[in-house]
């Protein structure tokens, strides 16, 4: 695993261990020579795991849309700073830069991208790992919610351990290097579901 896609918020949120978690990650990842990449932002959990990947010398590659740079949100510290088009752009040059993936605690965005790239995973688009930082329960309800959907058997089991999680960034990164991924396809054929 030489890159880790980390997606997270644009905002510290309310809790300290929010930022503490950012800090931890980033200095994991740089411990471990794993590279960064993320949304390309100096502001909130974005700014502080960039940061701290930096601090404890490690590589960090952001991607920006050019709208976001236009407003000034772009971190100017990176080595490697990607702009691209659009957000659609982002997601897949981030997407096609990492090995594995994790949601630290944000907001919409941090939701939507994280869905979206483990739905890759489910679907064989890719074969990579995807993990939850769950700081202080902050991902119990999406974890219940995909108990719930695979019970309902809107989600395979197999296809339900596509999503990791763990409340140590140490241990999560553990977990995304030696996690083996189901060889289970979506659908089977076109009559089964």
């Amino acid at each position: 695993m030489k890159r880790v896609c980390v997606y997270c918020g644009s905002n510290f949120g309310d809790r300290p261990s929010y930022l503490a978690a950012a800090q931890l990650l980033g200095k994991e990842l740089a411990v471990r020579d794993v590279e960064l990449v993320y949304g390309g932002g100096n502001v909130g959990l974005m700014g502080a795991i960039a940061d701290a990947v930096l601090a404890a010398g490690g590589h960090v590659i952001g991607v920006i849309p050019q709208a976001l740079v236009d407003k000034e949100v772009a971190h100017r510290g990176l080595p490697d700073l990607r702009v691209v088009q659009s957000m659609h752009d982002r997601k897949s040059l981030m997407a096609e830069l990492s090995d594995a993936f994790i949601a630290m605690p944000g907001g919409l965005g941090t939701l939507e991208e994280f869905c979206e790239i483990a739905t890759w995973t489910q679907l064989g688009f890719h074969r990579k790992a995807c993990g939850l930082l769950n700081v202080d329960g902050f991902y119990d309800g999406l974890l219940e919610f995909l108990n719930h959907a695979t019970a309902e058997k809107f989600i395979r089991p197999e296809h339900r351990t596509i999503v990791l999680a763990d409340n140590d960034p140490g241990a999560l990164l553990t977990r995304l290097e030696t996690y083996e991924l189901p060889n289970v396809q979506k659908w089977i054929d076109s009559n089964q579901q």
